[in-house]
């Protein structure tokens, strides 16, 4: 199958979910440090193509992602593969670095297959300790031991930060209302110029009326000129209007708000309850006429319906067919690929024993050595028989000076004698 423009970077997506996995399953305690190798996460790593790490940390986040080191790389790749099929309840000896890393990938492969995992690629792409098929690898074994341990992934815990925020806002909106009342109370204290307040006006009224009363007597008849009262009155007209603050917490101004949006809501309710109303038998017709029109089109194609499920039934079976064939091919490519390393390695041992049994350097080693013998064996007579003739002057020599103090000894013997 053709993959997407992103299927270059999946392995480095994989990678990051195999270090959270193998940090949860504790691996540089249990599986690096009996080995004395370093975690992943301190591993020199190069830097990924495209240009798209800049500003990222450049540590060991993608070890298996990118080559740095394919023998040490391939070595790490079986050591946390062993160690991860231990983890997962499947004995597994521990691999070595001298082992044959065919055998390695074979019995790794096998396991990994024992747990019921595809495996779709040739073993040779394990080789080189890096790729998106050694993160595959790691990752599926990954996930079988954290299965085995009885892991299982918790719902996240939500930090309690947005209550805090919502707790601020409310705040918020009580200064802003109470910056609000305080505007509306100046531009109202502006306009108190042009209106008369209606405290001040009852006080001006009360004085008035205790006027009128004391000089009740005197007032008998108006003296004044009703065109001059009506152009007094006109003058003074606007600065009669009488204003009461509103307070916006009253309840009294709510409920009246309230009866005026019920008022519109009913008003306007009346007028487009006509409209739904047609709205509604209209779409009942089109309803009626839909269902109609389908049972009509049902009976008419049921013999062609039919005819349709049938032939849809038929590549569903050959795609069956074909997906069996496939499985079994592939089992074959794989059974055949492991017979075939199998021949390479049998061929790779009787050519070293050929090489061993035509070779003539060994019999050439042997010849040589036992020249070498003969000259150390000729060398050593030599100097035995230096040896004797030293020895044979020595004794000699010893022997004549023994003669001579013998002699020296015996003659003034005789001549004591004589005289």
């Amino acid at each position: 199958a053709e993959r997407g423009p992103g299927a270059a970077y999946h392995m480095f997506v994989l990678m990051e979910h195999l270090l959270d996995k193998l940090a949860l399953l504790n691996y540089e305690e249990e599986a690096l440090r009996r080995h004395n190798m370093r975690p992943l996460s301190r591993c020199p790593s190069p830097a990924p193509p495209g240009g798209w790490w800049r500003g990222r940390p450049r540590g060991g986040r993608h070890y298996f992602a990118l080559p740095t080191n394919p023998g040490e790389q391939f070595f790490m790749f079986c050591t946390l593969a062993a160690w991860l099929i231990t983890k997962a309840g499947h004995p597994f000896q521990q691999p070595r670095e001298y082992d044959d890393p065919n055998a390695i990938i074979s019995n790794v492969l096998s396991e990994l297959r024992s747990f019921g995992r595809p495996v779709d690629f040739p073993p040779s792409k394990l080789k080189a300790g890096y790729g998106e098929q050694v993160c595959y690898v790691l990752d599926c074994l990954a996930e079988e031991a954290l299965k085995y341990t009885d892991f299982s992934w918790k719902r996240p815990a939500y930090p309690t930060e947005e209550l805090e925020e919502e707790e601020i806002m409310e705040d918020n909106a009580e200064l802003k209302f109470n910056e609000l009342e305080e505007d509306v109370a100046e531009e109202e204290s502006d306009n108190e110029d042009n209106f008369i307040d209606l405290n001040v006006l009852k006080a001006q009224t009360y004085r008035w009326d205790m006027n009128d009363t004391a000089k009740q007597e005197e007032i008998l008849q108006s003296m004044t000129d009703a065109a001059e009262w009506n152009l007094e009155v006109e003058r003074v007209l606007p600065q009669l209007k009488v204003t009461v603050r509103t307070d916006n917490k009253d309840w009294r101004i709510h409920v009246d708000e309230m009866h005026q949006h019920k008022d519109g809501i009913e008003s306007f309710l009346k007028e487009t309850r006509v409209y739904l109303d047609k709205l509604h038998n209209e779409v009942t017709r089109t309803l009626e006429k839909i269902n109609s029109r389908e049972k009509y089109i049902n009976n008419q194609l049921e013999h062609l319906v039919q005819e349709f499920c049938s032939a849809q039934a038929l590549p569903s079976e050959a795609k069956g067919k074909y997906q069996e064939g496939s499985g079994g091919v592939t089992e074959r490519i794989r059974v055949l690929s492991e017979i075939t390393e199998a021949l390479e390695r049998v061929k790779q041992e009787t050519d070293e024993k050929g090489s061993s049994m035509t070779d003539g350097a060994p019999l050439v080693k042997i010849k040589q050595a036992l020249t070498k013998l003969k000259q150390e064996t000729i060398q050593m007579d030599i100097q035995i028989g230096v040896m004797e003739h030293t020895l044979l002057q020595s004794k000699l020599k010893e022997k004549s000076n023994m003669t001579r103090d013998m002699h020296a000894i015996m003659t003034p013997e005789a001549t004591v004698g004589a005289y």
